[in-house]
């Protein structure tokens, strides 16, 4: 009975296929660099729900309660609390990579990859080509529209049970898809481990385990402490949310568990309205994981060319970061270019370092992408005690 609950439990079940997918990578490379297309697929397949599931849960949030002052409270309250965060993420980063040094290596036995094709043609952030480029922020403000026009409407009422009803329809199909999770956390860490091999972390293994030493670190301590100061454990909510942090790392990608994590916070308690907002926007201004990526980046290629920066250069890295950082999310290579274009603002670090680290940036985007997710699921919490829309954990419904 045990042994069936636990083979049959879906974190299990991804947990095997990675370990399987690991074990294919290395022995078999040529295979499973063919198993891309599992991966990419599944990962493509979720994406599918992510549009209609935010503007159902923003919507309905908006519209069922019928308060826009709130709704405005709420937002900026958000925003406040991922800039701060993303602060100390970015600080973190910068402080981390000064102690432990990690450029602080031989260049020489290191491989390079073309980094051109980021490092070409830099330009300066611009917000409308952020906006445009973010499918998730699009959807997130036609529904912030919408939830606004249904407060307003005669037949709110009605309207908001027909979307509930079709709200559960696409809950229930994304439960479906689900099942598909352990292929495709298989198909992702099987490409990731054949096409680049284990034994390409060697050389840069300083800067990875530095870059994982920092996350743990944010994730225990920092997110930690905040949640314990709205009476709440780290533990409990890594534990509630451990399949959402398997599948994102094997695929590499916090978008594949985003709706998941919708409905798994909205079971623990969290409003529709507060998980609508915080969730979405979160994905485009609360990446925390890939901040202190970032900042250490920055700081490994100056270490690794024997740069000194001042503190008046420490500050201003950190002042571009928390710019440009904002642009790191829904494009694929994104975080090279904000890299690339901070390098450039700085001027003082050469820019060709970013070759590097193209060879190991895989292998680190798990560790990016998985305190992404923890760090908007812990902010989604804290707003939602913040605003008393937090009740007692629910049980879970089709």
């Amino acid at each position: 009975m045990l042994l069936r609950k636990i083979v049959s439990n879906l974190a299990f079940q991804v947990l095997m296929a990675i370990i399987a997918g690991v074990w294919l990578g290395h022995f078999y490379p040529t295979t499973a660099i063919k198993m891309e297309i599992v991966g990419t697929s599944f990962v493509n397949l979720i994406k599918l729900f992510i549009g209609p599931i935010i503007f159902l849960t923003i919507t309905l949030g908006i519209g069922a309660i019928g308060n826009l002052k709130k709704v405005g409270r709420v937002g900026i309250k958000a925003l406040i609390y991922f800039e701060l965060v993303t602060t100390v993420a970015l600080t973190i980063g910068v402080f981390v990579a000064l102690v432990l040094k990690p450029g602080h290596i031989e260049m020489s036995g290191l491989q390079t990859q073309d980094a051109s094709k980021f490092t070409t043609a830099q330009k300066s952030f611009s917000w409308l080509e952020f906006f445009t480029a973010n499918f998730t922020l699009q959807v997130l403000l036609i529904a912030i529209i919408s939830g606004i026009v249904l407060s307003y409407l005669n037949k709110r009422e009605l309207i908001v049970q027909k979307l509930e009803r079709f709200s559960k329809v696409v809950y229930k199909l994304l439960r479906y898809v689900m099942y598909l999770a352990p292929l495709g956390a298989f198909g992702g860490i099987a490409f990731a481990v054949g096409k680049f091999g284990l034994q390409s972390l060697m050389p840069l293994g300083k800067l990875m385990l530095c870059v994982y030493i920092t996350m743990i670190l944010f994730v225990f301590v920092v997110l930690g402490a905040i949640l314990r100061y709205y009476k709440h454990n780290i533990w409990i909510f890594l534990k509630s949310i451990k399949e959402e942090i398997l599948i994102v790392l094997a695929t590499s990608s916090s978008e594949a568990a985003l709706p998941s994590l919708i409905k798994k916070l909205e079971n623990m308690g969290c409003s529709k309205s507060v998980v609508g907002l915080v969730v979405p926007a979160g994905y485009s201004f609360n990446l925390d994981g890939t901040s202190i990526y970032l900042s250490m980046a920055v700081l490994f290629i100056a270490q690794l060319y024997g740069v000194e920066l001042s503190y008046g250069e420490l500050f201003t890295i950190l002042g571009i970061l928390m710019l440009t950082s904002k642009g790191a999310a829904g494009v694929t290579g994104s975080g090279f270019i904000v890299l690339a274009s901070t390098l450039t603002a700085i001027h003082k670090i050469p820019l060709e370092g970013l070759a590097f680290l193209l060879g190991v940036d895989k292998f680190m985007s798990e560790a990016r992408a998985i305190t992404n997710i923890i760090g908007n699921g812990v902010a989604t919490l804290v707003i939602a005690k913040s605003e008393n829309e937090f009740l007692d954990e629910r049980p879970e419904t089709d």
